[in-house]
């Protein structure tokens, strides 16, 4: 067994606390926005069954069905990466629509409009 088989980490420096603090902040929007859409989605009389009910009042509007079907197969082509180990940065697109989610449930909440 190698003695220095760490040696290579030894100059990884840890994030800075603003680093972190900007981490846990935004994992926190995420969350209050994951909370803010499960909220509306399955209320009564929300967006779930808003949605369903539309769609399957006609079968006009059933043609919908494979649009939508469509249109989110090419937003995960737009958003994930061919290979593996690379990253796009469209990637994050989701994280970010789901902060400004967050800070809408915040500010409804906080406001008392809900």
């Amino acid at each position: 067994m190698d003695p220095n088989k760490y040696k290579k980490n030894a100059d990884i420096k840890a994030d800075t606390p603003l680093k972190n603090i900007i981490s846990v902040a935004s994992m926190m929007l995420m969350l209050a926005g994951l909370v803010g859409i499960g909220l509306e989605f399955f209320k009564e009389d929300g967006w779930l069954s808003k949605s369903l009910s539309y769609l399957f009042q006609t079968t006009t509007h059933m043609l919908l069905l494979p649009l939508i079907a469509m249109v989110l197969w090419l937003a995960n082509r737009w958003i994930s990466t061919p290979n593996k180990s690379e990253t796009k940065e469209s990637g994050n697109l989701p994280m970010y629509v789901m902060m400004l989610v967050g800070l809408y449930t915040i500010f409804q909440y906080a406001t008392g409009a809900t």
